[in-house]
């Protein structure tokens, strides 16, 4: 509780006739003169390399269970967005036409033929068959690497050594070799020619980004088409035993389809093994929400216990990026490279962290260190897979054979692209009864006191599952101001509050000049957008595009009104904090969240602020944290969203408007699962029965009128369900991406119980 002698100097602080303090009562001056907002997305970024150190040790700590696998393979199949059931695979079908033939080439030991099996409604996965012409040794799954074609790696195309051919190499030991075509990093068809956009996405982004917002992943759909191949593979009650061979991009799918499925006998995996402490330097496409928490690779690799290992640390595929974009394509890929940042020593503590789950069986794992040949083969471990499958031959003699002209690849590729596309895209529409089971149907609407009870299991999941829960802060809040700005109605103070080691949150508060001793008013917290700052909304002199210096004209209504800095500015710096969160189970929510749930704590300690009747109003993505964190923290009383409410599904995943994030560099704006989970209606009926209001502006890019209009129409009727109409408003208006600052700061003192000027 606030003194009557604090209370008298706070007076005496805003009286326009005596000296003004450059520091609020209470706190400590603010000296420093960095940049503050650099301060702060340095500082989030140092957090999370300190966690993600954290975390891997955390894992190393702890011990191998293997009576945990089944559970443990559960969770990693929910990250990997392996979850929809596949096809039964009956045979695999030939593909060949009057200019491909099916059969692509022959000798005395084995054929080889194009063809396909079904895994996914309208997905198939697609490659050579290699069929041994005597008794079939073993079945062996190949997975060349993204950039390596299944007739490079039967030595049909030009492109890898004789030693590398492993598919070649394994059907000459009698082994039937199925190889799969993987989707790969080019971006020629990363595109939609009907709208006129394209992007420079390496096909693997591009499918990436739309399956992550779906709960799935391009990593998960390969595992899916491995898994269909070992489905017919293991058709027959009794059959040899089932190998996977991967090599780099190849080798993350093989290792973890060997993890997830024990029917496969032994996998080896040759160019990608290693401490993932870098992922997020790594091609986005690698990026998996909450991965680390549990599994690194020696932890997927544990799973495979006790089948057969063999990992080789062969040079990797290098990626020194995504595509150059090309004339007509935008440059909106991700940054991220291969090899990762690891040495040999790295991969080899890897392998013995995970060989602690063999500890006591007989088939223990192999790990063959680098080569002396520079060729990305599978070198000395090959006879360890075959031996390991029980294949046990002698090198045949060499047989010359019939070999059709190679087929062209690139057809094949874009099936392969186009299926896991208009899978994806099928997702939005199946993703609508999800949400209605996962949220509507566990509303009540009887009363709002009903409504609010049923609420809290919701806010839980949004915010653990969803959004990323950090822990509660670890620093007391320590207060740092100076005044900034001296207004006829207001004074501006910067305040700078500590959060976590190295975390701050930052802002600017105006405070009205005609507050009279003991009263309370009611708080605006103005949110900036995207590379914006809390000057940009308070500067009464210099009206920055888009904000018309909103805050400042609160302020001059006599709301206080705070302006916080939010972390999305200084482009890939901050996206790149976001590849850094992401795999911890985090985003960069996660810590607005925090930071705004502290200055929702220390504005209440404000003897003026009135703590029961503190709004929320952003513009762009301030609007998107409109609907996020008003749906967590109960202590804002109202949220305004500006200039980004949408059917925010659609634009994130949709290939049919030009204003999709599929075709824009914001790659940090995907949410893992949020298509099956929480839509923008969703987001608002966890701030409901608060109220909630959208400004949008007809000629607003971010979104179509038709689209929010449908996606508010929830809302709408969520709060006339609840006998609440009077609570929500939207308000459309002639202008662009812009506070318009007409209804809404009607809607501010209506419901804020503040007169308005007259």
């Amino acid at each position: 509780m606030r003194t009557p002698h604090l209370l008298a100097s706070l007076a005496l602080l805003l009286s326009p006739a005596l000296a003004h303090p450059q520091s609020l009562p209470d706190t400590r001056p603010l000296e420093t003169q960095a940049d503050l907002a650099r301060e702060m997305v340095d500082g989030i970024d140092r957090y999370l390399t300190r966690l993600t150190r954290e975390v891997a040790e955390q894992r190393r700590a702890r011990k191998i269970d293997t009576a945990a696998a089944e559970a443990q393979r559960g969770r990693l199949r929910k990250l990997l967005g392996v979850v929809d059931e596949r096809l039964p695979v009956k045979a695999l079908e030939y593909v060949g036409s009057t200019d491909d033939a099916a059969l692509v080439a022959e000798n005395k030991l084995y054929h080889v033929s194009a063809v396909r099996w079904p895994v996914l409604p309208g997905v198939c996965g697609e490659g050579l068959w290699l069929r041994p012409s005597g008794e079939v040794a073993a079945s062996v799954i190949v997975v060349p690497d993204a950039d390596q074609t299944p007739e490079q790696m039967v030595g049909l195309a030009p492109g890898l050594p004789p030693d590398a051919q492993v598919a070649r190499r394994l059907a000459e030991q009698g082994c039937q070799v199925i190889v799969l075509t993987l989707v790969n990093r080019q971006d020629t068809w990363s595109a939609n020619p009907r709208i006129g956009r394209a992007t420079n996405q390496p096909h693997r982004e591009f499918i990436y980004r739309m399956a992550y917002e779906m709960g799935r992943h391009i990593i998960g759909y390969e595992v899916q088409k491995i898994l269909a191949a070992v489905d017919w593979l293991k058709r027959e009650a009794k059959h040899p035993p089932v190998g996977v061979f991967g090599y780099g991009e190849g080798g993350l799918i093989a290792l973890h389809a060997a993890a997830l499925d024990p029917r496969i006998d032994a996998v080896a995996v040759s160019g990608y093994f290693g401490p993932r402490e870098n992922l997020h330097a790594e091609p986005i496409y690698r990026n998996v929400w909450n991965l680390l928490r549990e599994f690194g690779d020696a932890e997927v690799a544990a799973l495979i216990a006790p089948r057969g290992l063999v990992i080789e640390d062969a040079p990797q595929p290098k990626v020194d990026g995504p595509p150059a974009p090309g004339p007509g394509r935008s440059a909106g890929a991700a940054p991220g490279r291969l090899p990762a940042p690891f040495d040999s020593e790295d991969v080899a503590r890897e392998f013995a962290a995970a060989s602690a789950a063999w500890k006591g069986q007989e088939n223990s794992p192999r790990y063959r260190p680098p080569q002396l040949h520079k060729s990305a083969a599978l070198g000395d471990s090959f006879p360890t897979l075959l031996r390991m499958l029980m294949v046990n031959r002698s090198s045949p003699k060499e047989y010359s054979g019939k070999q059709q002209a190679a087929n062209d690849p690139g057809p094949r590729q874009k099936r392969q692209v186009e299926q896991l596309v208009g899978f994806t895209q099928a997702q939005q529409t199946l993703a609508v009864p999800r949400r209605r089971d996962l949220v509507w149907a566990k509303l009540n609407m009887s009363s709002p006191e009903a409504y609010q009870k049923s609420q809290a299991p919701l806010h839980d999941t949004f915010w653990e599952q969803v959004i990323g829960k950090l822990p509660a802060p670890t620093m007391p809040m320590n207060p740092r101001t100076r005044l900034v700005y001296d207004e006829p109605k207001w004074k501006g103070y910067e305040v700078v509050l500590d959060l976590y080691d190295d975390v701050i949150c930052y802002g600017i508060l105006l405070v009205p000049t005609d507050l009279k001793p003991g009263e309370k008013r009611p708080v605006v917290v103005c949110q900036h957008g995207l590379e914006g700052r809390p000057t940009d909304i308070v500067d009464p002199k210099t009206r920055t595009k888009f904000y018309n210096s909103f805050g400042a004209q609160l302020a001059d209504r006599g709301f206080v009104v705070f302006a916080p800095q939010n972390p999305y500015i200084f482009k890939n710096d901050f996206r790149q904090v976001v590849r850094k969160a992401n795999p911890l189970g985090l985003s960069l929510y996660s810590f607005i969240v925090r930071q705004h749930e502290r200055i929702l704590d220390w504005l209440g300690t404000l003897p003026f602020v009135d703590a029961r009747r503190i709004a929320y109003y952003g513009l762009s993505y301030g609007g998107k944290v409109a609907v996020r964190i008003p749906a967590i923290l109960g202590g804002y009383c109202l949220s305004i969203c500006s200039g980004d409410f949408n059917e925010w599904i659609w634009k994130n995943v949709t290939l049919d408007w030009t204003g999709s994030y599929m075709f824009s560099g914001e790659y940090e704006m995907y949410e893992f699962d949020l298509g099956n989970t929480f839509n923008y209606a969703e987001m608002a009926a966890l701030i409901a029965p608060r109220p909630f209001m959208v400004e949008r502006g007809h000629s607003d890019g971010v979104g179509l009128d038709e689209y929010v209009a449908f996606e508010y129409a929830k809302v709408r009727r969520l709060f006339d369900q609840l006998g609440l109409s009077e609570r929500t408003d939207i308000e459309f208006f002639v202008g662009g991406h812009e506070i318009h600052g007409a209804g809404t700061f009607a809607f501010l003192h209506r419901h804020l119980n503040w007169p308005a000027p007259k």
